[in-house]
């Protein structure tokens, strides 16, 4: 069974699942409690973008679209901030500029568009080093945030007014959250790929809010159901020569129904009624 570790690329998968996979896990459970959702696809299309733009000018795709994505994180926050309306509708807005600028971009590659289809549907089993190396340092970033900051993380979810009058530097917390958000999204373009990332950001966390009401649980939850979904979905992939990036986000949504079938919490709303 495990001899499939044999060869390096599947070894290189298999680190990137877990990497990958724990650090959508971590960031989706921010997405979720701040009610923004939409933030996963938005960031999904902003490196999309980016990587397109790389490939024109020939430039590393993956560096461009960690770039694009970082300054498209950077924009959300003070656009919602300075119009004094919801996050949502700056995501909104930023979405609705970087998949203008994607399918600019697309037109005008000239020849083959092998390589940015790549980035589209992705192909866990392509990763390189670099690529496992950028994606190990984004987990040590996000789990040292999330050690460091915790109270002050789980005051912004809470309420960012509330937050602010504790004394909570709220603007940073929901900044930094954003900013490990894109990156996430940005190194996992080569796992799930640009169309099907934003899924693996919401289901995991969806998934262990049916499970439980501690926050610390969520994430722990959250990070080990993003890990099982990539696992199984490079396992299945390889298996039976299935596309990766659609196996992974099938697996993590049938994770999903199944923790909603039987979440307490369901049960729990059942009894009363």
């Amino acid at each position: 069974m495990f001899d499939i570790l044999s060869y390096g690329f599947m070894r290189r998968a298999a680190l990137a699942s877990v990497l990958g996979g724990a650090s959508c896990g971590i960031v989706g459970v921010w997405v979720i409690m701040l009610g923004i959702p939409f933030v996963g696809v938005a960031m999904a299309h902003a490196a999309f973008a980016g990587a397109l733009l790389g490939l024109l000018i020939g430039v590393d795709p993956v560096l461009s679209g960690f770039l694009f994505c970082l300054l498209s994180a950077s924009l959300i926050g003070p656009v919602a901030d300075r119009g004094d309306f919801e996050p949502n509708l700056s995501t909104g807005i930023i979405f609705s500029i970087v998949l203008g600028l994607a399918f600019l971009f697309m037109g005008l590659i000239e020849g083959p568009k092998a390589e940015a289809m790549r980035y589209i549907w992705g192909s866990i089993l392509t990763v390189r080093q670099t690529d496992i190396n950028l994606l190990a340092l984004t987990a040590a970033a996000i789990g040292s945030f999330l050690l460091i900051f915790f109270k002050e993380i789980l005051a912004v979810l809470y309420d960012r007014r509330t937050a602010r009058a504790a004394g909570v530097p709220d603007k940073a917390i929901f900044y930094l959250i954003l900013f490990l958000c894109g990156a996430t999204v940005t190194l996992n373009l080569n796992t799930v790929g640009g169309i099907l990332i934003f899924s693996l950001v919401i289901s995991p966390p969806a998934a262990a809010y049916q499970l439980t009401y501690s926050l610390k649980k969520m994430h722990l939850i959250s990070a080990a159901f993003g890990v099982i979904s990539c696992l199984l979905g490079l396992g299945f992939s390889y298996a039976f020569n299935l596309p990766s990036g659609a196996m992974i986000i099938i697996i993590s949504g049938l994770i999903f129904i199944i923790s909603l079938v039987f979440s307490p919490k369901r049960r729990k709303v059942y009894v009363r009624t």
